[in-house]
């Protein structure tokens, strides 16, 4: 996209991942199409477990959502666990649940393991209310959480103050598992590491053609064929090309503008513990430092739309709002990426053939669910186990007016960041 150069993770990102030199015709057990966390996840586990895997990016790594991420690796959905039980069932519900409870440890836990250089801080995300119905929506999420065995803590008006550093909340939920990172140099460790056991990570290559043919899917790319047993198609909201197994979701953009870094005085006085924070509003609101002090706000809307000039000018406004001592900081650096939304805000995986699977419609939270779903996604598919897959497998799904909605949200986004710019 135009503004991708402009991304502060494309210019402090610290990994790197050197492409594979193969080219031409290729044999492997997994090929992968998509190198976001899905993509990437999926070709280190199986890697790691012996198999032949083949990564195939159309762009870098990491150039679509998983390098425009706000980098809050967080716990769960966006869903509280009872709407995900009513959309799932019991069964199927809690076991999505405990796998993405865990999901941030499993993050932290291959940070560590392949010392990937992402800026991780595991103290917690606050999510934040911007209103007193916000503040009872967080009460609800608490007592649901709670239940769940979650080790979630809800704070007053008072407390979320003190760990926010502003005036503007009244109240938060603090969950302990979670934290941020940087989102490039994440994925770009994650494939870095699946390099090193031995996946092809094969970029500025885009799958033209996909067909199976006896027993064996043959990939048809820019620069050669790839024959694989098994395929995973992990495009989510930057799918080109294959149009027969394009994802169906409704695009909603997210843009983020960071701070020069602040001086230690006004560093001191904003998220002084290190949070990573979202507000409760209906036009999210996103928040946080990075580990040299920049300070990072988002909020849906398209940069690259009419309304681009609404949501900078209501970037200021909200600053001075949250941060007065903020307020003349320069923002330097601008960004936007797509979210692969589904209507029940729910994780899909369908299957596009025998032996292959497209995930997608992570909805805003790709860190850990993507994590999760890659690695059980290839699991599944090298042990030819179902079972093992975080959601059932199902043969299609549909979204209805999908440009209707995308206008809606982005009309919405913008109307309500230039009302609130003004006033």
């Amino acid at each position: 996209m135009s503004d991708h150069d402009q991304s502060l993770w494309l210019n402090t990102c610290r990994e790197h991942v050197e492409p594979s030199a193969a080219a031409g015709d290729l044999t492997v057990d997994l090929a992968v199409i998509g190198g976001g966390y899905t993509g990437c996840s999926a070709a280190l586990w199986a890697a790691q477990s012996g198999a032949s895997v083949c990564l195939l990016e159309a762009e870098e790594i990491g150039h679509g959502g998983s390098g425009r991420n706000v980098g809050l690796a967080n716990a769960g959905l966006w869903l509280p666990p009872a709407e995900i039980r009513a959309h799932l069932g019991d069964a199927a519900g809690d076991r999505l649940i405990d796998l993405l409870a865990a999901a941030p440890a499993e993050v932290f836990d291959l940070i560590d393991r392949h010392a990937i250089d992402c800026e991780p801080v595991r103290n917690g995300t606050l999510h934040c209310a911007h209103s007193a119905a916000g503040f009872r929506d967080l009460e609800a999420r608490h007592a649901q959480l709670t239940s769940a065995g979650a080790p979630v803590e809800l704070l007053t008006a008072e407390q979320a103050g003190r760990r926010t550093g502003s005036e503007a909340f009244h109240g938060a939920l603090f969950d302990p598992r979670a934290g941020t990172i940087q989102p490039l140099a994440y994925v770009c460790g994650l494939a870095r590491a699946a390099a090193e056991a031995g996946a092809l990570i094969l970029t500025q290559n885009p799958v033209r053609s996909m067909q199976h043919e006896d027993g064996v899917w043959l990939l048809t790319t820019a620069k050669g064929t790839v024959r694989a047993r098994s395929v995973i198609q992990a495009t989510n909201a930057y799918h080109r090309d294959l149009a027969a197994s394009a994802p169906a979701y409704v695009p909603v953009y997210y843009f983020q503008y960071a701070t020069a870094p602040l001086s230690d005085n006004l560093r001191a006085s904003v998220l002084p513990g290190g949070e990573g924070c979202w507000d409760t509003g209906l036009i999210m609101t996103s928040f946080r430092m990075d580990q040299e002090g920049r300070f990072i706000i988002g909020a849906m809307g398209d940069l690259d739309q009419a309304g681009g000039a609404f949501h900078k000018s209501w970037v200021r406004r909200k600053l001075a709002q949250l941060y007065p001592q903020l307020a003349d900081q320069k923002l330097i650096e601008g960004w936007h990426g797509r979210i692969a939304m589904t209507s029940d805000h729910i994780p899909k995986i369908t299957q596009i053939g025998p032996n292959a699977l497209s995930v997608h419609g992570y909805s805003g939270r790709g860190i850990g669910p993507g994590t999760v779903f890659g690695r059980l996604a290839a699991e599944s598919l090298l042990q030819s186990d179902p079972s093992l897959l975080p959601v059932p497998a199902i043969r299609d799904y549909r979204e209805n007016w999908k440009g209707l909605r995308r206008a809606y949200f982005e009309t919405g986004a913008a109307l309500t960041h230039f009302v609130k710019a003004r006033f």
